[in-house]
């Protein structure tokens, strides 16, 4: 199965997000089911932060002085029989400007998705791979919302 340990680093997503552990326990539970994912027994953790710490981050880790969506900083420790994958970091103030169009929910599980993917080794550097990645994301989100 797979597991998350999500650290709340900024109070705005409490505000949307009240139980963020138990919300993504529910859709890992989902995502542990499906066939591409059945046999997945990994951990990560999920930092919700604003765009202000995810700029300082980008800076940092990336050399770009600007803000983003999500932070996916891959890492590979075999514990036990569990393999930690590395952690995730999401902004909040873009997941809810770009939830206006759709709605929160769909917007934060389309950005932990894409961070859980790069963390398992998916990229988009080619145009062939991100089409491959946006495939996959696509699959997982049906699971937990009626998209086409």
């Amino acid at each position: 199965m797979i597991k998350a340990n999500v650290i709340s680093g900024h109070s705005s997503w409490k505000r949307i997000l009240k139980k963020p552990n138990d919300y993504l326990k529910k859709r890992l539970k989902i995502l542990s089911k499906t066939p591409s994912f059945k046999k997945k027994n990994h951990e990560f953790s999920i930092l919700l932060t604003n765009d202000k710490e995810m700029k300082k981050l980008n800076n940092k880790f990336r050399k770009k002085n600007k803000t983003t969506d999500v932070l996916s900083f891959p890492i590979k420790i075999q514990n036990k029989n569990r393999l930690y994958v590395g952690d995730i970091a999401l902004s909040y103030e873009i997941i809810k400007h770009r939830s206006k169009e759709t709605n929160f929910f769909l917007e934060f599980d389309k950005m932990w998705i894409h961070g859980y993917l790069h963390l398992i080794g998916y990229d988009h550097k080619k145009t062939k791979d991100f089409q491959k990645m946006l495939r996959k994301e696509k699959l997982i989100l049906k699971y937990f919302h009626q998209i086409n």
